[in-house]
């Protein structure tokens, strides 16, 4: 790939939640900050939602890395697209409780009641976060409601952390759910970058990868980044990899907004925002094959050489 093209150790823009590569400025950690304020306020519900791409996976793993065993005991459900008693059964083996499949619903909940009351007693509180929420159905949002009803006489036994995309909010409009609404004593959206946030964002990537110098973007480049990515970092991490790609096949230190266009033609969600139909795509896309091939092919000839 580019990784010795441009000095880099590792790949900056991989789209697994690696929280090495955790932005620690703006929305995020704002976000972050909110809800370790809020789980130290002992609050039973707190919500965060963003659009897709927004990166809500990653604060998610940096929340359970921020919460030590010694005053947490957490539990997390990366898909709560679950029925009420699967999502009971979930919440039973975070808390390493061992219980029959066909437990009855009164034995399990009492189960779970007797484990929380001894995890508050060892000092500790018990976090839930759900990931994707937003899938929930919405007998299982009921079964979690009345899941926070296990209280002693002055704290929560359960705290739930909800992670979703905006459609979370439109589910807890319902009027079925309004107990559930009224619960959530925090809640954040987290917001799309601005151009700065996301040149800060571009560059504090870079440098983690080992990368040492002046950005190797050009300022037009960022400005092409900024509109087609419309501030995701995902799309961003996306089109800086395809870019530096196309960079790296016409064997250019630079990149430059030929490259970054070039990235977007070939990315579904971006290449709308720019005039071209489908046979403009599909050059755009075999350019873009045909400068890696050769790039790799006069890096591998240059080493036998």
């Amino acid at each position: 790939m580019y990784l010795d093209h441009f000095g880099l150790r590792d790949l900056p823009f991989r789209l697994t939640p690696d929280t090495s590569y955790f932005f620690n400025a703006g929305g995020h950690q704002e976000a972050l900050n909110v809800l370790l304020l809020a789980l130290r306020s002992g609050e039973g519900f707190i919500k965060v939602t963003g659009e897709v791409g927004t990166g809500k996976t990653l604060l998610c793993r940096m929340l359970l890395n921020s919460l030590g065993d010694d005053q947490y005991c957490t539990g997390y459900i990366p898909n709560p697209l679950l029925t009420p008693a699967a999502l009971v059964m979930a919440l039973a083996d975070e808390l390493d409780l061992k219980v029959a499949r066909n437990q009855g619903w009164y034995r399990l909940l009492r189960l779970i009641n007797e484990r929380l009351v001894e995890i508050v007693r060892e000092g500790r509180r018990v976090v839930l976060i759900l990931d994707e929420a937003q899938a929930m159905p919405q007998e299982s949002m009921e079964a979690l409601r009345l899941l926070s009803n296990l209280e002693t006489e002055k704290n929560k036994l359960l705290q739930v952390v909800m992670f979703g995309q905006p459609e979370l909010d439109e589910a807890l409009q319902r009027k079925s759910l309004r107990q559930l609404r009224q619960r959530i004593a925090f809640s954040y959206r987290l917001p799309e970058m601005d151009r700065k946030s996301m040149e800060a964002y571009v560059t504090h990537r870079f440098y983690v990868a080992g990368y040492r110098g002046p950005l190797p973007l050009t300022g037009n480049a960022l400005d092409t980044l900024f509109k087609a990515s419309r501030g995701i970092p995902r799309l961003i991490n996306i089109l800086s990899h395809k870019s530096l790609m196309a960079a790296y096949g016409r064997g250019d230190r630079e990149v430059t907004p030929r490259h970054v266009r070039a990235a977007i033609e070939d990315t579904e969600d971006t290449a709308a925002a720019f005039q071209g139909g489908w046979l403009r795509k599909r050059w755009a896309w075999l350019g873009l094959v045909a400068m890696v091939t050769l790039g790799a092919g006069a890096a591998f000839w240059g080493s036998v050489a």
